[in-house]
């Protein structure tokens, strides 16, 4: 999957499409997902232009790796989630199902998550 500068969090970052922004600093944008699948569902991103986990982790500067997972946990705090717990989650390709080829994380919170994965 490469980077396509016209998906939608792109169009998001350059302001074309508005959002309900939770959090922003000079390396992230957080935001409400639109259609949310738990009560609390965020979408945090970088603000370059990575196409998943391992292509930001493998490019991105110390500084926007940094700032990324503070954010992380600013948001979290801020939302007052930690302490019944919440999920972090990143879809990377297609088999995971990555609908939108720019790095992002997904903060689910507000009820009980239950297993991500059953076992085998």
């Amino acid at each position: 999957m490469s980077y396509d500068p016209n998906n939608i969090f792109a169009k998001i970052l350059r302001g074309e499409i508005p959002n309900d922004t939770v959090y922003e600093d000079e390396h992230v944008l957080a935001f409400r997902d639109i259609q949310p699948q738990t009560p609390t569902h965020v979408l945090i991103i970088p603000k370059g232009a990575y196409v998943s986990f391992a292509d930001f982790s493998e490019k991105a500067s110390d500084a926007e790796i940094a700032a990324f997972v503070r954010a992380a946990g600013k948001i979290a705090r801020d939302l007052g989630i930690v302490e019944n717990g919440y999920r972090i989650l990143s879809n990377h390709g297609r088999d995971a199902n990555q609908e939108v080829p720019h790095f992002h994380l997904h903060m689910f919170a507000g009820q009980n998550l239950g297993r991500i994965i059953k076992p085998v």
